[in-house]
């Protein structure tokens, strides 16, 4: 059976409410009250929910572990990364100028930059199966390591005349809770879009934020491996 539209139910009502009797004007408004709650109603399902015209994006990114990185028993924290507030912030960034810093128009991230890399971070180490505890900052758990990461870059680049996604970020491992560094290294991502489009650019930054959490995992796991191993030997 095929129900008739809101529209059609509110042509019915008043179809069926010119009949003679003394109950047709209430069951007309009654009726008409209906159809009109079930036009709204199916106008609400067919909202998009962007009601100012700005498309919110979310990569997703997944890490595969590579066969060369370590299994550690050492447990991890991975503080909340640093990044400066103009990289930082909902809108997407773009710089088409070596010196210009701008905004893609009706577009912006669903989180920011920086909790987008400590989410793909944690995410490679949890799914690595390369570590047994890894945790965020605040957690209320104390680890060996804490990861602490600065975004320096997170931005679309026209240096080569076309956008590239572009991710730089330094990554410093600690011991504990010491301020001792153990070690530090600067990452870079720079991913080409396919075209100029937003949804092209917003592709090269899922790309580009999996190869950052891959190479930042790998890192972690490989150099809080080697300082263990030099500890045991000094113990000796």
């Amino acid at each position: 059976m095929t129900l008739p539209s809101p529209v059609a139910s509110v042509q019915l009502a008043a179809t069926r409410a010119k009949r003679p009797g003394k109950h047709a004007q209430p069951l007309f408004r009654l009726m008409l009250t209906m159809g009109l709650a079930l036009a709204m109603g199916g106008c609400a399902l067919l909202s998009t929910g962007r009601g100012d015209g700005v498309v919110q994006y979310a990569p997703d990114p997944r890490v595969q572990p590579e066969a060369s990185w370590p299994t550690v028993r050492w447990s991890l924290t991975v503080a909340q990364p640093t990044a400066a507030r103009a990289i930082d912030g909902a809108r997407i960034a773009v710089r088409p100028t070596p010196q210009e810093l701008q905004v893609y128009k009706g577009a912006q991230w669903a989180k920011r930059p920086s909790e987008m890399l400590e989410d793909a971070v944690l995410r490679a180490l949890e799914d690595s199966g390369r570590i047994g505890v890894v945790t965020r900052q605040g957690a209320g758990i104390t680890t060996d390591y804490r990861l602490v990461l600065d975004v320096r870059r997170f931005e679309s680049d026209y240096a080569s005349g076309q956008p590239a996604a572009t991710l730089e970020v330094r990554a410093k491992l600690l011991q504990g809770s010491a301020p001792d560094v153990v070690a530090s290294h600067t990452f870079t991502q720079a991913v080409p879009a396919r075209d100029t489009a937003v949804p092209a650019v917003v592709d090269a930054f899922g790309t580009a934020l999996a190869g950052m959490a891959r190479d930042l995992a790998g890192w972690t796991l490989a150099t809080g491996a080697s300082n263990e191993a030099t500890a045991a030997a000094k113990s000796r």
